[in-house]
Order: structure tokens, then sequence, then C-alpha cells
């Protein structure tokens, strides 16, 4: 197992946990860190003050490292770095946005960058601003999304011969069997998100957990491509953005749509028809909720065994 993301966020097990909007607060986070992952807090649907709250609740659950995930189209992402910076953060992933505009100036404050990115064009954008790892997400992803559809399994050795910094895998990743194969092509360490939000420390909606572990394969498609790629599972919502798109809406049309506060509709609230449900098409896999020390276990468990199985096989 590669020492590189270990050595860098200074955890046990190179197991990121993914900053999902709803559903990654301080609790989830405050566990995952605890049990030798890299617990994130997930920014995006967080106002400032709540944010602060969060961050400062994590520090006084946990004394391992942890960290905050920041979608650069947030609209108050100045008070965000802010607040970040002067409660003393030490990791953040950035999104969804340029790398050159906050790297500089949160390097510059002692603190560890990762960018999130989905080509290998912003792969190499990003190591050029200086962040210490990216992470590679794939097309089987929850949340938002790369247009190209290229898989996690290509997009990995991708990245890796474009850049020369850590290359963190995401996308369809829930499970060690998994993490091993991205281990495999290459990838430093794994991103998990769609295995956190089944966890009992899930901010998410008991009734969207339910209907995540009880999700089959074919159950979500990648969405609003128009706008930002989201992937959703089916529901009244998702059936009326598909035939928005089928009558070819413009991306006003479809903005109204959307409209606010959809995705805390479905995800925070539990709102299963008229709420955006975001999850990985790996959520077919997902069939209990657990608590994240128990997830943590039982990935790390199976990455071993099944790596002595291999070896044992050829």
């Amino acid at each position: 197992m590669s020492k590189k993301i270990t050595e860098l966020f200074k955890i046990q097990y190179p197991v990121v946990q993914a900053g999902m909007i709803w559903c990654s607060g301080w609790e989830l986070a405050a566990a995952v860190s605890n049990a030798g992952g890299l617990g994130i807090i997930g920014s995006g649907s967080m106002y400032p003050d709540v944010l602060r709250e969060h961050i400062q609740k994590c520090k006084k659950a946990t004394n391992k490292p942890f960290g905050v995930n920041v979608p650069m189209l947030y609209p108050d992402i100045d008070k965000h770095m802010d607040i970040i910076i002067s409660e003393g953060v030490k990791i953040v992933i950035t999104s969804a946005g340029n790398p050159k505009t906050w790297t500089r100036i949160l390097k510059n404050n002692g603190i560890t960058v990762v960018h999130a990115i989905s080509n290998s064009k912003f792969a190499i954008k990003a190591e050029e601003a200086g962040v210490d790892a990216v992470i590679a997400e794939g097309f089987e992803a929850g949340g938002h999304n790369g247009r190209e559809e290229t898989t996690t399994l290509c997009l990995i050795p991708i990245i890796k011969k474009a850049v020369t910094i850590p290359v963190i895998a995401a996308g369809g990743i829930a499970t060690g069997r998994a993490m091993l194969a991205m281990i495999a092509l290459g990838a430093d360490g794994v991103q998990i998100g769609s295995r956190f939000v089944a966890s009992v420390e899930s901010s998410a909606s008991p009734e969207f957990k339910k209907r995540v572990i009880n999700s089959s394969e074919g159950d979500t498609k990648l969405m609003l491509k128009q706008l930002t790629p989201v992937r959703l599972l089916r529901n009244k919502f998702f059936e009326d953005v598909q035939n928005a798109e089928n009558n070819c809406a413009s991306v006003e049309e479809l903005s109204g749509l959307l409209g606010r506060g959809r995705a805390k509709k479905g995800m925070f609230e539990g709102d299963l028809e008229q709420g955006e449900l975001e999850i990985g098409q790996i959520s077919a896999i997902i069939k209990k909720v657990m608590p994240a020390k128990e997830i943590l276990e039982e990935i790390i468990e199976e990455y071993h065994s099944a790596k002595k199985e291999l070896l044992n096989n050829f």
C-alpha cells in the first residue's frame, strides 16, 4: 500500500471520505478520522457560521487530521476560506473551479491542498497551480462529475501519466477489492463517498439512506450536463429533468427546474420524489447502514484479504 497519501495527510489508511453536500458534517468527518482515514466536512451546503460550528465540533471530537471540501462555485467562498484559515484547518479539497484562485493563499497558510478533477487537462492545471495531490473522479461517481464520462478504470492510468503528484482515485469505490483495483492501476489512495452516505454518522436523512441501500443497477444516471453534471437516483424530479432534456430544454429552463434547495430537499430532508438524490453507481452494492468505523475496517480487511488471495493465485 502506497505511503504517499498516509504521509501527506498523516493518517493510518490512504482512504479519504468524500465531502458530500448535506451528508458530510462533523460527526461523519470525526468518525472517519478517528478510524484512521481522512474525514472531510462538506462545506458546499453550509452557511459560513455553520461551517465554523462544524469545524469547531470536529476539532473537539477528534485529535486526528481532518479536512474541508470547498466547491469553488460557492457564492461565499471568501468567507469559507477565511474561516478555514482562522480555525487552523490543515487540509482543504477544492473542486468545481480554477485551483489557481486559492491554492497559493492556502499553502501560504500552511494548508495542504488537493483538487478534484475529471480529466488530464485539469489535472495538469492543478499540478501547475501547486496543489499537493489530485482526486481523479470517474464517471461512476455521485455528485458533480465530468462531462467526458470517463470511467475510473480508464481515468486513473491516464492521470498517473499526466502528473507527478499523488493521485487519489474516486468513483465506484465502496469495497476493499475496488480499493485494491485502484492501487493496482497506480492510484496512491482512494476517495469514498456513497458508502459513507449510508453510515450511521452521515447527516443524510434516514429516508435517503434507505433509498440508497435499496437501489439496484441502473437506478442512477448522469444528468444536468448543460449545467453541472450530477448523478441522480431515479424519482419524480429525475423524470422531470429527463423529460426536459429530451425536449431540448435551455440552460435557463433547466436552471428554473432545478431551482434552489433541491439537494437539501432530497438528501437532507428526505423528500424522495421532488428532491435531488445524488449518489454513485456503486450504491447498488451497498445493502446496510453501518457505523463509519466498521465501514472503514471492513474495507481495509477486504483489501488485505483480496491482495493475499490475488498473490496466492499467481
